[in-house]
């Protein structure tokens, strides 16, 4: 497993990239082996959430200035592993969003380090639930786009009757195949992990996850705890001295 260290004006980070990922593994490796990092900022730090890095048009950018925007002219497809998840210290690949970029791809040089909360077991609770509904509902969908015809005969007879059968039906379906799947569930490894370590679950299964903070856990703490604009960026520069594989 490589190991990448990241020197920064705060301190030392080493994170080590999963063999999970290696479209991912590899392009940081590519960029770390060309000096890319060196220079650049940690642009955006959210409280709580996140820093992140990795913009080329950071390097020597004038106080003030919004950054996030910057890249390397290409993307790299997702790799979003089911096992790979954002507990504290989650390597991760920033993207542009859902609207832009539906297939979800990543950006070829941004990548942020989670830092997140802690969850409470009811809290979990609560996510859970929210997962299965989600689950089931998109089982759902799926289940009634296989009577669509069937479906919009009924709508143009206006059998309501025939309609609420098939509906409740459907529902009954779904629920089986969520349950028997254990569809929407969070691990109990994950759970755990949110629970004692923190983290952003809710950006599971969304942003692609490549690696994990092996240690400098003091330093990303720091860094989201500094002090920013409007746009998130620090009012003082937090930058990245060097990347070296180790």
């Amino acid at each position: 497993m490589t190991k990448i260290r990241i020197s920064t004006n705060y301190g030392d980070l080493v994170v080590k990239l999963y063999d999970q990922t290696p479209l991912h593994r590899d392009n940081f490796i590519k960029l770390v082996k060309e000096g890319f990092y060196e220079g650049t900022l940690f642009h955006r730090v959210i409280k709580g959430f996140m820093i992140q890095g990795g913009d080329p048009d950071s390097k020597d950018a004038p106080k003030g200035k919004r950054l996030g925007s910057g890249d390397v002219g290409y993307t790299i497809p997702a790799e979003i592993e089911p096992s790979l998840f954002h507990k504290r210290g989650a390597l991760c690949a920033a993207r542009q969003g859902d609207q832009v970029n539906p297939e979800r791809r990543s950006s070829g040089c941004q990548f942020y380090i989670v830092w997140g909360e802690k969850f409470s077991g009811s809290k979990m609770d609560q996510m859970d639930r929210q997962y299965q509904m989600q689950a089931i509902n998109e089982v759902f969908s799926q289940l009634a786009s296989q009577h669509r015809d069937e479906i919009m005969q009924m709508r143009r007879d206006r059998n309501r009757d025939a309609l609420m059968d098939l509906r409740q039906q459907l529902e009954a379906e779904a629920n089986a195949i969520v349950v028997e799947k254990g569809l929407g569930r969070i691990p109990e490894e994950r759970r755990n992990a949110y629970m004692s370590e923190g983290g952003t679950p809710f950006l599971d299964n969304q942003y692609t996850v490549f690696g994990e903070l092996e240690s400098g856990f003091d330093i990303v703490e720091k860094i989201q705890n500094v002090q920013t604009d409007e746009a998130d960026r620090p009012l003082e520069d937090v930058k990245i001295l060097s990347a070296t594989i180790i």
